[in-house]
């Protein structure tokens, strides 16, 4: 299990250069006008994690799997998509096949690179795409309610769910707060799932900034590091034309042109990681000699539904997990190190798998 991250934002904010360097393609045009990406670009991308390597190297294992994450390249939304303006809905379709919004925001200055709206304010535009998702999804509201009145009155136990989960969410939008701000309770979870709205998914604030602000970020990225506390959502600051450069470098060379620009690590591993905490997710660790693999779960999966990402056959005849944190197999260096530690261990059904475990399962078949 890898996740969607859909990348959105008003043209020439940096989206599809981001795409590029993400994807280390060239696949998503860049160019200096509204509306270049047309169809929404989809990359996959192997999830860096040194840990994964640590542990190949201990067991020798003769391959290393990395778990991925799909970045998709949803062409700029304007002013007015909810009701078609620019390619509306078009896009809107789009945005509700993905897990979690990574919301590019123009942070820098460049009279070179033209603004959709003629002016820089990163809060202004997180602004006209919120207005927009939401107007889309009262609308999609108040056409769902038309549709399942008659099964409303005839007692249809599903439909007066859908129906009480529709009326929450059409409260918070007509006050002017998207979906995800709704508190759902665990059983209505699912009831809630299925009205698919946009503004539910979580939302990451990407703030392109300029080279020289790529390692402490500037004024405006600050201003929306500061919207982005206020409600509840992530952010992230990259510089979009750096993360481009490095993408075209050998690793070696792009390591040295981290340092030389102050930074610690490269846009993508920021970004992958706030995009994980955004999601709660992490990461376990499947290791042999014939491969060395790493698993996405999210936190506080049990043992029976971690198997299940690698085989449903894994979960139905679930009996054990032979268990052994990351930290205590480093320790060990492998297996037989831990075991006489006392770090190996057996969990059962109900054991809550950690970010880092090293996992083998025993199931019938």
């Amino acid at each position: 299990m890898g996740f969607r991250m859909g990348i959105v934002g008003l043209p020439n904010v940096g989206k599809s250069t981001l795409f590029n360097a993400l994807t280390r393609t060239a696949a998503a045009q860049a160019a200096n006008f509204p509306f270049c990406t047309i169809e929404p670009n989809v990359g996959d991308v192997a999830v860096p994690d040194a840990r994964l390597e640590k542990l190949a190297a201990i067991a020798g294992s003769k391959q290393i799997i990395p778990t991925r994450i799909t970045f998709v390249d949803i062409a700029g939304l304007v002013r007015g998509a909810s009701k078609g303006e620019g390619l509306g809905n078009q896009f809107l379709a789009n945005i509700r096949e993905v897990d979690a919004i990574a919301h590019v925001l123009r942070c820098f200055e460049d009279d070179d690179v033209t603004h959709v709206e003629g002016r820089i304010d990163p809060a202004a535009d997180a602004e006209t795409i919120e207005t927009e998702l939401m107007i889309a999804d009262m609308e999609s509201i108040e056409r769902r309610l038309a549709g399942i009145a008659r099964k409303i009155k005839g007692g249809d136990k599903e439909a007066v769910a859908q129906e009480r989960m529709m009326r929450k969410a059409l409260q918070a939008l007509e006050a002017g707060r998207p979906a995800r701000t709704v508190q759902v309770a665990d059983d209505d979870r699912k009831a809630w799932e299925m009205l698919q709205l946009l503004t539910s998914k979580p939302v990451l604030y990407v703030c392109n900034v300029d080279e020289g602000s790529a390692a402490k970020g500037n004024e405006l990225s600050a201003k929306v590091a500061q919207m982005a506390a206020k409600e509840g959502a992530g952010s992230v600051v990259i510089s979009a034309r750096i993360e481009e450069e490095l993408a075209q470098l050998p690793s070696e060379d792009a390591a040295m042109f981290l340092q030389e620009m102050g930074l610690q690590e490269a846009g993508l591993d920021r970004l992958i990681r706030a995009g994980y905490d955004l999601l709660g997710l992490q990461t376990y660790f499947t290791v042999g000699p014939k491969e060395a693999r790493a698993w996405t779960i999210t936190k506080g999966t049990l043992a029976p539904q971690a198997a299940g990402v690698i085989h449903g056959d894994f979960e139905r005849g679930f009996i054990r997990s032979e268990t052994i944190a990351y930290a205590d197999y480093i320790a060990g260096k492998g297996e037989a190190g831990a075991r006489e530690a006392g770090k190996f261990r057996i969990e059962g059904k109900t054991y809550e798998v950690k970010d880092g475990d090293v996992l083998h399962f025993l199931f019938n078949a």
